[in-house]
C-alpha cells in the first residue's frame, strides 16, 4: 500500500482491519474465540489483553491509561465488560472475547452502536468503543444507575448527556444530512461507534514501507541539571535494540514546541535533546528497538551522568536576585505594563473598592488518545509523519526548519485525533520519530504513556492575579487594575500568548474609564505550561468575574444587574491594554444571554430549597465571558473542492478533527452553498499534501477561519457550475439555479454527472479553491449560571442546576454545538472542583496516574440547560461564530459565586475541593465578620 493510501484511504470512516489479520485457522495450543473467530493465544510473558488484541488487528481496543482507569480499552469477556489493559492476556485462553468490532460492522451495526450514532453519543470518539462494550454487556436494569454502571468509562469531550441519551435510545441527529442549521451527524459516526475508524496508532505494520521500530524516551530525574555524559553501552547490548540517540545525534537548532503562525510568538528555547535539563521528565535520549517492551527495558539501561544545579519551583521567587536563571540572564520571559485613564484617581473617587488576590492551578488536558507519532520514508525519499496533532502544517514547517529539510520533502498528516484541548498544539513527539527514522531508515513509532502525558508534556498555566476594582454606589465600575504572574514552567511555549490573551477579553468586556495591567510570565523548574482551552482567559475570568460579583454583593445589587450596567454594548470599543483595530463585534447577543440565565435561575428556587436536608445551604451564581473568534496577527486556511465523475463532491481542508466537530461543519457549509446534502460531500482533511496551508485547529478557528475558506471554495464552484450549465443550456447564468444534483433553467436542466463528463471531455476540471486569512475578527459570548447546595458540616457541594447561554451566531449544527458547550462545562467543572496536577517541592509531578487525577466521570457531571442567543455574525461563514473553547471560561467564577451566595465565603483559589470548602467554613465560623 502506498503512503498516500495510508494517509487518506485507510483513515476513511469505513476503514477496517484486514479480515485475515488473525489468521484463518488457529495453531495448535491454547485458543480463544475473538469476535466469532478461533484464534491462537500465545502472548508474550506479562502482556496485557489490550496489547495482545491490538496485535491481532483489533484496533477498536484503545490505549488510554495503562491502569484500568479510563475504560477506553473495555472489551467483553464471557459476557462481562473488562478493562483489557489490566487483564492478563494469557487468561484469554478458552474465553469468548468480543471487541467493539465484533459487536457489529458499519454495514450491520449492533443496536447499541446504532443508538450511539443516532444520539451523537461521542465527540472525538476515542472513548466510544469502550463505552459501547460496557453498555452492550450491562445487566438488565443497570441503565437506571448509569453513574455506577459507567464509573469505569471516562469521556473527556461530551459531558455525558449524549451518552445517557444513547443508552436510553434518544435520537439527537437528523439523518436527512442537511446543511447549516440541521443536527446532521458526523461523517465518521459509523466508523467511530463500530471501532473501525482509524486513529493515530491504528496502522498495521504491513501497511508501512519497512518493519516498524518502537522508541522509548529516557527522561531526567532532576529539576535542573547539566547533562555531563550519556553512556548507552548497556542499552545497546540489550536484546532488540537498534540504536540509542542522544544530543550528539540530534540537530542543535533552537525552536519552540509551541506552534503558531508567527514563529516569533514563542521563544526559541528548546532543543531536541539539550545539554541542560530544566524539569523532571525532560527528554535526554531515545532508545529505538524492535518492540515497545524491548525499548522500554533498554531505556532503563541508559546511564546518564548529571551535574545537578540549583532549582526553583516557586514563581514568586523567579525574579529574586538569588534565584538561578533557566534561560539567559532573567527568568522573566515577557511582561506587559499599560494604563488607560488614571486608575489611582478612579479608585479614589469610588464608593466601593474591592481588592483580592486569586490563584489558579495546573490542569492536564487529559485527551484520551496520548501524544504519539509514526514516521517513515516514502517512495520518493521524503519523510512522512502521521501524528496526533492539531497543527499538521505548522509541525511540518518546524520539522523542516529544525532538521534542515526542504518543506516539500516533509509530509505531516493527522488521522482522527482522540482529543486535543490545546495540548496537541505542540511538537512533542514528531521530532523524535523523524530523528529515529533518519537514523535507522525504518518506520518508527513514538507513543507516550499516560504517565508521560501527565508528567512530561504540558499543563494549563498557573496564574496569580491581584485585582483592584472600584465602583460608585449606583453600580458603575470606575476602574479595573490587575497584577498578574503566569508560571510558564521550564520552557516558554505559549507563555507570551497565554498572558496577552488572558488580560485581553476578560477586561475588555467591561466599560470602565480606567484600566491598568501589570503582567509578566516567568520560568520555573517545573513541567512546562502550554496552550489549554481558553488560552489564559479561564484564569483571568475567574479573578475578574469573582471581583465583579463581590463588588455587587457589597453594594447590595444582583450581580447580573450590575453586569448589565457595565458590560460593553454592540457599539462600544473593546479596550484592555489597548483597542485592537481588527477585533469587531460581528453580532451581539450578550444581553440576551444574561437575560436567559437570569430568568432560568429564577425558576424552581423554592422547590429546590424544599428538597434539601437540614444543614444544607443553597446559593446561586453567574459569570460572563467573551472571547475573540480568531487569534490575532493572522490565522490562515485553504480549502479546495471539486465535482467528481459521479456527480458528488470532494472537499479538501487542512483543519484536523479531534472532537471539535469541524468535519461536519465543513460538509454542512459546502452542502448549503451547493444546495445538496452532506452525504454528497466527501471530506479529506488534516494532511499537508492536500492544500497549500492551514494554520491549525486551535483558537476556536475550525468554523470561522477554515469554514470561511470552505465557503469561499464552494461558492466559487457553485458559480462555475452555473456558468458552464448556462453555456450548455444556452441560458443566462443569473437565471440558472443549482438544485440538488442538477442545474435548472425553467423546464430544462443539466445534471451534475453530465457537467462532470463535460469537464473530462473538455479537460477543464470543475475544481475551485478558497482562502481566509483570519481577519477581521469577531467575538463570541457565554454566560454560565449555577444553583448549588453545600453541606456546611462536611463541605460537600451539589450542583442543583447548571444553565448556560451562548452567542454562537448562526448555529451550524445545534446538537454538535450543544455538545461542545456541555463538554466545556464538564471539563471546567473538573478543573474547578477536583482536577489538580500536583508538583512537589522537588519539581516532581506526583499526580502521575489517572486515579490520582480526578477526571469527571458520569456521576460527577450535572445536566446543563443550554440556550442560544438569536444572532447572525457578519464576519463568520453563513453567520456562524466559534463555540469550542469559550464555554469553559465562565464556569469556575460562576461556581465560586454560588458558593459565596450559599456560605458567605469567597473562594479565591482553585480547585474548590470538599476539604477546602469545609476548611473555609471552619475559618469563617472562627473569624469575626468583615465590616
Amino acid at each position: 500500500m502506498s503512503t498516500d493510501e495510508i494517509g487518506i484511504a485507510a483513515d476513511a470512516a469505513d476503514a477496517t482491519a484486514p479480515a485475515d489479520v488473525v489468521g484463518q485457522t488457529a495453531a495448535a495450543g491454547p485458543t480463544a474465540t475473538l469476535d466469532g473467530r478461533t484464534v491462537a493465544v500465545s502472548p508474550e510473558p506479562g502482556q496485557c489483553l489490550r496489547t495482545w488484541l491490538r496485535d491481532q488487528g483489533s484496533y477498536g481496543v484503545k490505549k488510554g491509561c495503562d491502569g484500568g482507569d479510563c475504560g477506553a480499552c473495555t472489551v467483553i469477556v464471557d459476557g462481562e465488560a473488562v478493562h483489557s489493559c489490566v487483564y492478563p492476556a494469557h487468561r484469554a485462553s478458552g474465553r469468548d472475547i468480543v471487541t467493539v468490532q465484533g459487536l457489529g460492522s458499519p454495514e450491520h451495526p449492533h443496536p447499541v452502536q446504532e443508538s450511539f450514532r443516532r444520539a451523537a453519543g461521542f465527540q472525538c470518539g476515542f472513548c466510544t468503543a469502550g463505552m459501547v462494550c460496557t453498555v452492550a454487556s450491562m445487566p438488565e436494569g443497570a441503565e437506571q444507575d448509569l453513574g455506577r454502571t459507567l464509573k469505569g468509562n471516562i469521556c473527556r469531550c461530551t459531558g455525558y448527556r449524549s451518552i445517557e441519551d444513547a443508552v436510553h435510545g434518544r435520537v439527537n441527529i437528523d439523518d436527512r444530512a442537511g446543511g447549516v442549521g440541521h443536527a446532521t451527524g458526523t461523517p465518521a459516526a459509523m466508523g467511530v461507534v463500530t471501532g473501525t475508524v482509524r486513529y493515530t496508532m491504528d496502522v498495521d505494520e504491513t501497511e508501512l514501507p519497512g518493519t516498524l521500530l518502537y522508541a522509548a524516551v529516557v527522561r531526567s530525574p532532576h529539576a535542573h541539571a547539566r547533562v555531563a555524559h550519556v553512556d548507552a553501552t548497556r542499552a545497546l547490548g540489550a536484546p532488540g535494540v537498534v540504536t540509542v540517540l542522544t544530543r550528539d545525534d540530534a540537530p542543535r537548532t533552537l525552536f519552540s514546541s509551541a506552534q503558531h503562525e508567527l514563529v516569533e510568538d514563542d521563544p526559541d528555547d528548546t532543543r531536541v535533546f539539550d545539554d541542560v535539563v530544566r524539569f523532571v521528565g525532560q527528554r535526554v535520549a531515545l532508545v529505538v528497538a524492535e518492540s515497545p517492551r524491548l525499548a522500554e527495558r533498554a531505556a532503563r539501561l541508559v546511564d546518564v551522568e548529571y551535574e545537578v544545579l540549583p532549582a526553583n519551583v516557586d514563581p514568586e521567587l523567579a525574579d529574586h536576585p538569588d534565584t538561578p536563571t533557566l534561560h539567559g540572564d532573567s527568568n522573566v520571559l515577557v511582561e506587559l505594563h499599560s494604563e488607560v485613564g488614571d486608575l489611582a484617581a478612579a479608585l479614589a473617587a469610588s464608593d466601593v473598592v474591592e481588592e483580592r488576590t486569586f490563584h489558579t492551578h495546573r490542569v492536564s488536558h487529559t485527551a484520551l488518545e496520548t501524544h504519539g507519532s509514526i514516521a517513515w520514508r516514502d517512495e520518493d525519499g521524503g519523510y512522512v509523519v502521521r501524528s496526533s496533532t492539531q497543527v499538521p502544517f505548522l509541525v511540518r514547517r518546524t520539522l523542516a526548519r529544525v532538521f534542515g529539510l526542504d518543506k516539500e520533502a516533509v509530509r505531516v498528516y493527522a488521522a482522527r485525533v482522540g482529543g486535543g484541548f490545546g495540548g496537541k498544539q505542540e511538537m512533542l513527539t514528531e521530532d523524535l520519530a523523524l530523528l529515529a527514522t533518519q537514523a535507522t531508515g525504518r518506520p518508527v513509532r513514538v507513543e507516550f504513556s499516560r504517565k508521560e502525558v501527565l508528567t512530561a508534556t504540558t499543563v494549563r498555566h498557573p496564574f496569580r492575579v491581584r485585582v483592584r476594582m472600584g465602583a460608585t454606589a449606583d453600580g458603575t465600575i470606575t476602574g479595573i487594575g490587575v497584577d498578574v504572574r503566569s508560571n510558564t514552567g521550564a520552557y516558554g511555549n505559549h507563555g507570551p500568548g497565554v498572558m496577552f490573551h488572558g488580560v485581553g477579553e476578560s477586561i475588555a468586556v467591561y466599560r470602565a474609564a480606567a484600566k491598568k495591567i501589570d503582567a509578566d510570565v516567568v520560568y520555573t523548574n517545573t513541567i512546562p505550561s502550554g496552550a489549554f482551552r481558553g488560552y489564559g482567559l479561564s484564569q483571568m475570568i475567574f479573578a475578574i468575574e469573582s471581583t465583579v460579583d463581590e463588588v455587587a454583593r457589597r453594594l447590595g445589587m444582583d450581580p447580573l444587574d450590575l453586569r448589565r450596567l457595565n458590560l460593553i454594548g454592540a457599539e462600544d470599543p473593546m479596550i484592555a491594554a489597548h483597542e485592537e483595530p481588527d477585533l469587531l463585534i460581528g453580532s451581539y447577543g450578550l444581553d440576551e444571554c444574561v437575560t436567559m440565565v437570569q430568568e432560568t435561575l429564577a425558576r424552581d428556587r423554592d422547590a429546590d430549597a424544599a428538597a434539601l436536608e437540614p444543614g444544607w445551604r443553597i446559593g446561586e451564581g453567574a459569570a460572563v465571558a467573551m472571547i475573540a473568534t480568531v487569534p490575532p496577527r493572522g490565522h490562515h486556511a485553504h480549502a479546495a473542492i471539486r465535482l467528481d465523475e459521479d456527480g458528488d463532491f470532494t472537499l479538501d481542508v487542512g483543519t484536523a478533527e479531534f472532537g471539535n466537530g469541524t468535519s461536519t461543519v465543513h460538509q454542512q457549509i459546502a452542502a448549503t452553498v451547493l444546495q445538496t446534502h452532506t452525504r454528497r460531500v466527501r471530506l479529506r482533511q488534516a494532511d499537508s499534501a492536500l492544500v497549500p496551508h492551514d494554520t491549525g485547529a486551535f483558537g476556536s478557528t475550525g468554523t470561522v477561519v477554515a469554514g470561511r475558506a470552505t465557503h469561499a471554495a464552494a461558492t466559487a464552484l457553485a458559480e462555475r457550475l452555473r456558468a458552464r450549465a448556462a453555456e450548455l443550456l444556452g441560458a443566462p447564468v443569473d437565471e440558472c439555479l443549482l438544485v440538488g444534483d442538477r442545474v435548472v433553467h425553467g423546464g430544462a436542466s443539466v445534471s451534475l454527472r453530465d457537467l462532470a463528463a463535460d469537464a473530462i471531455r473538455t479537460a477543464t476540471p470543475l475544481e475551485t479553491t478558497g482562502y481566509w486569512g483570519g481577519t477581521p475578527r469577531s467575538v463570541a459570548f457565554n454566560v454560565q449560571g449555577f444553583r448549588v447546595a453545600i453541606d456546611e458540616g462536611t463541605g460537600e457541594l451539589r450542583i442543583l442546576r447548571s444553565i448556560h447561554a451562548a452567542d454562537a451566531g448562526v448555529v451550524v449544527n445545534p446538537e454538535q454545538c450543544r455538545g461542545q458547550i456541555e463538554g466545556g462545562i464538564a471539563q471546567a467543572l473538573g478543573a474547578a472542583l477536583h482536577e489538580h496536577v500536583r508538583v512537589d517541592e522537588r519539581g516532581v509531578v506526583v499526580t502521575d496516574i489517572l486515579r490520582q487525577y480526578h477526571v469527571p466521570t458520569f456521576a460527577d457531571v450535572p445536566r446543563s440547560e443550554i440556550t442560544f442567543a438569536r444572532t447572525s455574525d457578519v464576519l463568520g461563514p453563513l453567520g456562524a461564530k466559534s463555540m469550542s473553547e469559550s464555554p469553559f471560561n465562565p464556569v469556575a467564577p460562576a461556581l465560586a459565586a454560588a458558593i459565596r451566595d450559599a456560605t458567605g465565603i469567597r473562594m479565591t483559589a482553585t480547585p474548590f475541593t470538599r476539604d477546602r470548602i469545609h476548611a473555609a467554613i471552619l475559618d469563617r465560623d472562627a473569624t469575626p465578620p468583615r465590616p
